[in-house]
């Protein structure tokens, strides 16, 4: 195995250890929600269920890449993908946030969603510093991508982290849906880049 060879390798467990943490963290999200009633929850469990297709279509990528013929292909394929899963969690985060401004809706407490929100702030940027060495090392713009989807995922951890204890302590309702309208544009324009293949690295 050469060292191209063993870089794809570890990228490949990385992405697994990637969709087995998300598939875990959109049930307890969404079972959560559904419980304490909170659409924030069930937001966040529906992010994971998008990073998990991310993560799926790197997957992919990477098992195409001992291939020197088949690489490019898969890359832009990947990449187009890993786009549209952009594009999907802008339209979701955009509703859901204007939704809950216009009805005033606060965020409902949960300290199973408090505790999930704080471990995945935790261990988001972990996975997010490995892919990202993964996908220098690869010079794959499809990587690089989903790379930048992990660390929304991140973000947005900390958004709802931040917006549930905003709440709490200050009264705050807004500070959940207002965070998220912000990211918005962020979220939007990676996803229009990698649609177009014009990511870092493509």
């Amino acid at each position: 195995m050469d060292a191209r060879d063993a870089v794809a390798e570890r990228g490949r467990r990385v992405q697994v250890v990637t969709i087995a943490w998300n598939s875990g963290e959109f049930v307890v999200a969404v079972v959560a929600g559904l419980l304490a009633g909170s659409v924030a929850l069930v937001g966040f469990g529906f992010d994971s269920a998008i990073e998990v297709s991310a993560s799926g279509a790197a997957l992919w990528r990477l098992r195409h890449d001992a291939d020197p013929a088949r690489r490019e292909a898969a890359e832009r394929r990947a990449l187009r993908l890993i786009g549209a899963c952009f594009l999907v969690l802008a339209g979701y985060v955009l509703y859901e946030a204007s939704e809950m401004l216009v009805e005033r809706r606060a965020p409902d407490e949960s300290i199973i969603g408090i505790g999930l929100a704080a471990l995945s702030l935790a261990v988001m940027p972990l996975l997010a510093r490995a892919k990202r060495r993964i996908a220098t090392s690869l010079r794959s713009g499809a990587l690089e991508a989903e790379t930048r989807q992990t660390e929304i995922c991140a973000w947005l951890s900390a958004i709802l982290l931040g917006g549930l204890g905003l709440n709490a302590a200050l009264g705050w309702w807004w500070a959940d849906p207002a965070a998220g309208l912000l990211m918005v544009p962020l979220i939007a324009k990676e996803g229009w880049e990698a649609i177009r293949c014009r990511t870092c690295c493509a």
